[in-house]
C-alpha cells in the first residue's frame, strides 16, 4: 500500500500543478458569483479524477480476471502515455506565441464571469475528465492502482489520496477565498496575470513533467 501512494504522488502532483484548472478557478474568484460558481467547480473538478480513476482501476482489475497482466500492461500504457505527453510538449513549446506577442485566453475561459454553478461544476467535469493531458494522467493513476492487485478497501483509499492530491490546488484557492475574500483580490489579480502571461511555458512544463513522470514509472515497472 505505501509503495502504491508513493508512486500516485508524482502524478497526483502534476495534476495540482496543472495551470488550466487553475486558471479557470481563479478567474471564477474574482466575479461576483465566486463562492457558488468556486465550490461548483470543484466538486465537478474533484468527482471528474475519482471517476475516471476509478472507472480505470475498475476496467483494468476486470481484464486482470480474464487472465491479463494488469501489471505489466499497466507499465506499457504509462510508457506509452508518457511518450505521447512529451511529444505534445515539444510541439506546444515549438507553436507557443513568439516577437512579444501576448498570450490570448481561450473564449471559454474569457467567458468564466459569466458562469453559473452548475456550468461551472460541468467545467470542472470536463477539465479532469475530458482534458488530454489531466485524463492520461489519471488513466495511468488507475493502472497503476489496478496493477497491484490490491484489496478493494486498498483501491478506494487509494484513489482518495489521488484525488485529494491532485485537487489540492483548486481545493485550497477555493478554501482560501472563502476564509479570507477581501484580502484574496489583488493576490489573485496578480496570479492571474502571471498565470496567462505565462500559460504556456507553465503548460508544457508541466506536460513535460508528466510525460518524464509516466516514462519513468513505465520503464521501471517493466524492469
Amino acid at each position: 500500500m505505501p509503495e502504491v501512494v508513493a508512486g500516485l504522488l508524482p502524478l497526483a502532483v502534476v495534476v495540482a500543478l496543472s495551470p488550466l484548472p487553475i486558471v479557470a478557478v481563479v478567474l471564477m474568484l474574482l466575479t461576483p458569483r465566486a463562492g457558488g460558481a468556486g465550490l461548483g467547480f470543484l466538486a465537478g473538478w474533484v468527482a471528474g479524477i475519482a471517476g475516471v480513476t476509478t472507472a480505470v482501476v475498475l476496467l483494468a482489475g476486470s481484464a486482470g480476471q480474464d487472465g491479463g497482466r494488469p501489471a505489466a500492461i499497466a507499465s506499457y500504457v504509462e510508457l506509452a502515455l508518457g511518450v505521447v505527453l512529451l511529444v505534445l510538449a515539444v510541439r506546444q513549446w515549438r507553436s507557443r506565441p513568439r516577437d512579444g506577442r501576448a498570450t490570448v485566453l481561450p473564449a471559454w475561459l474569457a467567458a468564466v464571469d459569466r458562469v453559473t454553478v452548475v456550468r461551472a461544476g460541468a467545467l470542472g467535469v470536463l477539465l479532469s475528465a475530458a482534458n488530454p493531458k489531466a485524463l492520461l494522467v489519471c488513466v495511468a493513476a488507475g493502472l497503476a492502482i489496478s496493477g497491484r492487485a490490491l484489496s478493494t478497501a486498498h483501491d478506494v483509499v487509494s484513489v482518495a489520496v489521488f484525488t485529494a492530491v491532485a485537487a489540492s490546488t483548486v481545493g485550497a484557492l477555493v478554501l482560501a477565498h472563502a476564509l479570507a475574500r477581501t484580502r484574496l483580490d489583488r493576490p489573485l489579480q496578480a496570479l492571474r496575470g502571471r498565470l496567462v502571461a505565462h500559460s504556456t511555458v507553465v503548460t508544457v512544463t508541466v506536460a513535460a513533467a508528466i510525460g518524464l513522470v509516466l516514462v519513468g514509472q513505465g520503464a521501471s515497472g517493466l524492469a
